[in-house]
């Protein structure tokens, strides 16, 4: 498929057909796994790259069915280039590790992935030398603040992982690059579907790929989608030499995920909003935090960065002590109690008072919580599931 001709194509078509072809040996219309992980040298090898990312020479530096996959999400982000990792974390400490050296100053959200808390509260300025600030990145102002001769990237995650709080990405892209700094935007609790950082000015979108784009709880990967020159630094320092490629399986496992990605993900929008809406008329939850919500901080930014919903994650929290939490999720029966999101199944996880980021949450989640990532099950179901339980405490 020419570049030119897969611009004109809508999203779910580019999701079934980017990155595809006819197989050229056997004429099957899906391309096939490739599980080599070396291939047949020229006849005179001695002036080769061996450390190329783009040829086939060795797996580890890159593999067919990677590339196949990265030119599917480079079509769904809507970017220049992507690289493909074997993780979502390998995906966001590969960029760090390929754009920050020591002296340099990051401003990060205060509400992230734990992997990025730890990587920026812990690890990089131990042992790198990079010094790192807590922003809460919603307010403008904060970031302004934070800015420092030598910051060299922020990092934010809109919506936040587990707050659901809001950060704008249009506004912070101009603030940094008004200052010659980079703006990378974790997307994977919006997904591309619902949110294109690159097209609202970032230079780089991050996805765990294991959540909503593969969508099947079984496969694990990490893209960073941006501009190519800075793709190729990432895919020499971060994939070659830190040896983080994917497997050829979990690629292909991913690249037949995405083929539906774009109907799952309308149902999950769907159903996290209705379900939603109903644990607000539950008088024993405390708080629902979605920015589809009436009332949440950030819907107004949402409204304008979201195009097609609010994505599959809420979380929520109960009048109730710790015990009444695990005994709820106990009740469960369709929503499974287990940590990721962005399955098929419904997943939902209790985060107690001990959580070590829970001094950066806003005060309603400071009693614990429940991060609920709802499935494309009947809604009806999932619903059901929550009101029995909720009876067997006298919650509702």
């Amino acid at each position: 498929m020419s570049e030119n001709f897969e611009k004109e194509l809508g999203f779910q078509t580019r999701a079934i057909h980017a990155g595809n072809a006819v197989s050229t040996e056997t004429g099957a219309i899906e391309r096939p796994i490739t599980l080599a992980n070396s291939y047949i040298l020229p006849y005179d090898a001695s002036e080769m790259n061996w450390s190329a990312p783009d040829v086939n020479i060795y797996t580890r530096n890159g593999g067919a069915n990677q590339r196949y996959l990265q030119e599917k999400i480079a079509s769904l982000e809507g970017g220049e280039d992507c690289v493909v990792l074997a993780s979502g974390v390998a995906a966001l400490s590969g960029l760090f590790f390929a754009l920050l050296k020591s002296g340099d100053h990051v401003i990060f959200s205060s509400v992230t992935y734990i992997a990025v808390y730890r990587l920026f509260n812990e690890l990089f300025n131990n042992k790198f030398n990079v010094e790192t600030t807590i922003v809460d990145t919603s307010d403008l102002e904060a970031v302004k603040a934070a800015i420092k001769p030598n910051t060299k990237l922020i990092h934010i995650e809109t919506p936040g992982n587990p707050t659901l709080g809001i950060s704008d990405i249009r506004a912070l892209a101009k603030i940094a690059h008004d200052n010659g700094i980079l703006l990378s935007v974790d997307n994977t609790f919006a997904s591309p579907m619902n949110q294109r950082p690159i097209e609202l000015g970032a230079d780089f979108s991050i996805e765990s790929l294991t959540k909503y784009i593969n969508g099947h709880g079984d496969a694990m990967g990490g893209s960073i989608t941006g501009k190519k020159e800075y793709l190729d630094k990432i895919r020499y320092e971060s994939q070659v030499n830190l040896g983080g490629t994917i497997s050829p399986f979990n690629a292909w496992l991913i690249m037949r995920g995405a083929v539906t990605f774009p109907l799952r993900m309308k149902k999950h929008n769907e159903n996290a909003l209705a379900v939603a809406k109903f644990l607000k008329t539950v008088k024993g939850v405390s708080f629902v935090a979605y920015p589809g919500l009436e009332g949440h901080k950030g819907k107004d930014i949402a409204d304008s960065q979201m195009e097609n919903g609010y994505g599959g994650v809420l979380s929520f929290g109960l009048k109730a002590d710790h015990d009444t939490y695990n005994r709820f999720v106990s009740h469960l029966k369709v929503i499974t109690s287990a940590v990721s999101l962005g399955h098929a199944g419904s997943l939902i996880v209790f985060l107690g008072e001990d959580d070590e980021r829970m001094y950066l949450y806003p005060e309603e989640f400071h009693n614990g919580f429940l991060r609920f990532s709802v499935g494309i099950e009947d809604v009806e179901d999932i619903i059901a599931d929550l009101t029995q339980a909720f009876e067997k405490e006298n919650l509702i």
